[in-house]
């Protein structure tokens, strides 16, 4: 974590200049957190032993999928999904295209549904995640935030966030780029820090509902429709009348990021 070390909830740096949430904004977040999940859980049951039994068929393996990753304080946990993907002993990539051939025909609805992440309102029961934050990374990334990124370790990865949703295609933009895991460590990596920083720097509780209000509003209407080119290669995502600019993924312009609204 280079010069940055942790006491409790908050990241003291060298200087001793104390960053991150303050223990009160730290105890609403968690309070809803706890809330919020125990009730979700009770909810979202019958689809998750539903999705559960699917994945397990579908993969021939337990539907549960675990995973390494990097919560709060640069500290490792697992993380839990329902399983959308056959293993391929060749392809060992982390990174997930739209088009990845390990996605499996029950995987593609689970993950455009976005039920595969519903297990983790476990991870946020037990205090691993929260309902908002940024994304939580394999080793190798939020793991080697130094200076003033580290900040962004001072709070519990999410479910959503702001990085989430600016990228909620991000398998579109990878499918269209010719070297995935680069792109992502050198473009999208680097713009999801700058936007989680931001969001910590400037935390509002009121932040987190609009981020919960505006993921729930694009499982349900998030629409994705051929442009005027109407390639394969070329698709407008949009959050219906929440998300004025739309990221516009092409190609050879793939790198473009809109900014958002």
């Amino acid at each position: 974590m280079g010069n940055v070390g942790m006491t409790g909830h908050i990241v003291v740096g060298m200087t001793g200049h104390i960053v991150g949430l303050s223990r009160r904004q730290a105890r609403v977040k968690r309070g809803f957190d706890i809330t919020a999940s125990a009730f979700g859980l009770i909810v979202v049951f019958p689809i998750l032993l539903i999705g559960w039994l699917v994945a397990t068929i579908d993969t021939r393996r337990n539907g549960f999928f675990t995973q390494t990753r990097i919560g709060r304080g640069g500290l490792p946990f697992t993380i839990l999904k329902l399983r959308t993907m056959h293993s391929d002993p060749v392809n060992t990539s982390t990174v997930t295209t739209r088009s990845d051939n390990r996605i499996t025909r029950s995987g593609r609805f689970l993950r455009k549904t976005k039920w595969n992440e519903l297990p983790q309102l476990w991870n946020v029961l037990i205090g691993d995640m929260s309902f908002v934050g940024p994304r939580p990374e394999v080793p190798g990334f939020a793991d080697q935030l130094e200076g003033d990124d580290a900040i962004i370790l001072t709070i519990r990865p999410g479910i959503t966030g702001p990085a989430t949703i600016r990228f909620s295609n991000e398998d579109i933009i990878l499918d269209s780029v010719d070297d995935p895991d680069s792109y992502n460590v050198e473009q999208l990596f680097p713009e999801k820090v700058r936007l989680n920083r931001e969001y910590v720097e400037s935390y509002r509780f009121a932040a987190d509902i609009r981020y919960i209000f505006l993921t729930l509003t694009a499982v349900t209407s998030l629409i994705v429709r051929p442009s005027e080119d109407d390639s394969d290669r070329h698709r407008v995502l949009r959050y219906e009348d929440h998300v004025s600019d739309p990221i516009v993924v092409s190609e050879p312009d793939v790198a473009r990021i809109a900014e958002s609204a």
